[in-house]
C-alpha cells in the first residue's frame, strides 16, 4: 500500500492503514463506541461556546475522501472555547464522513447506534505555532462532532453546503465558499460527550479533544442521496462515487468518557 493512496476500500482501507501509518494501531485511537453505561457524568464540565465569523469561510473541496469547507484561520477569527478546553481553538476546516445508505456513515457509535453522517469541525491551538505543531501536542486540537440522522424534512442548515455538491463532483474540484456561519450547524442542545482521541484519517494523530454533541441534526433522504453523489475519481476517469469514508469503532484502552449531561 502505498503511502499517498490510503482510502476506504479492501485494498487501502481501515484495516490497512497501520501498514504505513502505525499511529493506527496507537492506544488512543478514534472513533469509539460510546456506552452510556461507562460514561461518567462531569458536574464540572462547563459550556462550550463558538464565535464563528461567516467571512473567514474561504473555499470547498472534494479531495477524493470528502468534501471539505476551508477556513481562514490565520488569526483568532473563528474560535471554540470552553468545555473540556483550555484557551481558544480556532477554526481550520469542516468535513463529513457517511455511509452508501441512510442507516450507516457515522464513525462514533452511541449505544450501538451509527447515523446516517457524521460532521466534524476541525480546530487547533495557536500556541502551538501552527498547524503542523499542533499536531504533535495532545492538547492541539479539538473536533465538535455533529451527527447527522434521517428525518423527513430537508434541514436549511446543510443546504448551502449541498448547493455546491454539483461544483465539486469530482477528486480535486475546489469552489469558492463564502459568507458562511458553520453555527448553523449545531443542534438546540449544547449536551457533549468528550474524550482523548485520535484523527480518524492517517496519520491518526493521537492530538484530539473530541466533542460529540448528543443531539443529531436532521436532513433528509435526498440530502444525503446528494452527497454520495459525490465521486472519488478524477474528472477523466470512471464514475467511482465517494461513499463510505468512515472508519470504524477503535478499542477504548481504558479511556474514560465524560458527558456534560446526566
Amino acid at each position: 500500500m502505498a503511502q499517498s493512496v490510503w482510502g476506504y476500500d479492501s485494498d487501502n482501507g481501515p484495516e490497512r492503514w497501520h501498514e504505513n501509518y502505525p499511529l493506527a494501531k496507537g492506544d488512543k485511537q478514534s472513533p469509539i463506541e460510546i456506552n452510556s453505561k461507562d460514561v461518567q457524568h462531569d458536574t464540572s464540565l462547563p459550556a462550550w461556546h463558538a464565535s464563528y465569523d461567516p467571512g473567514a469561510a474561504k473555499t470547498i473541496l472534494n479531495n477524493g475522501r470528502t468534501c471539505r469547507v476551508v477556513f481562514d484561520d490565520t488569526f483568532d477569527r473563528s474560535v471554540l472555547r470552553g468545555g473540556p478546553l483550555t484557551g481558544a481553538y480556532r477554526l481550520r476546516q469542516l468535513h463529513l464522513h457517511w455511509g452508501s445508505s441512510d442507516d450507516h456513515g457515522s464513525e462514533h457509535v452511541i449505544d450501538g447506534v451509527k447515523y446516517a453522517a457524521e460532521l466534524h469541525m476541525v480546530h487547533w491551538n495557536p500556541k502551538h505555532g501552527n498547524f503542523a505543531g499542533a499536531l504533535k501536542q495532545p492538547d492541539g486540537v479539538a473536533v465538535v462532532g455533529i451527527f447527522l440522522k434521517v428525518g423527513k424534512t430537508p434541514k436549511p442548515e446543510m443546504k448551502r453546503i449541498l448547493e455546491e455538491i454539483d461544483n465539486i463532483k469530482t477528486k480535486g474540484k475546489e469552489a469558492p465558499f463564502q459568507h458562511f456561519d458553520p453555527s448553523i450547524l449545531f443542534p438546540k442542545s449544547r449536551d457533549y460527550w468528550t474524550y482523548h482521541g485520535s484523527f480518524t484519517t492517517p496519520p491518526c494523530e493521537e492530538c484530539i479533544t473530541w466533542i460529540l454533541l448528543r443531539e443529531p441534526i436532521e436532513v433528509s433522504s435526498d440530502q444525503m442521496a446528494k452527497l454520495r453523489s459525490l465521486s472519488k475519481n478524477d474528472e477523466n476517469e470512471p464514475v467511482n462515487p465517494l461513499v463510505d469514508n468512515w472508519r470504524p469503532p477503535q478499542p477504548v484502552k481504558g479511556r474514560i468518557v465524560r458527558a456534560s449531561f446526566k
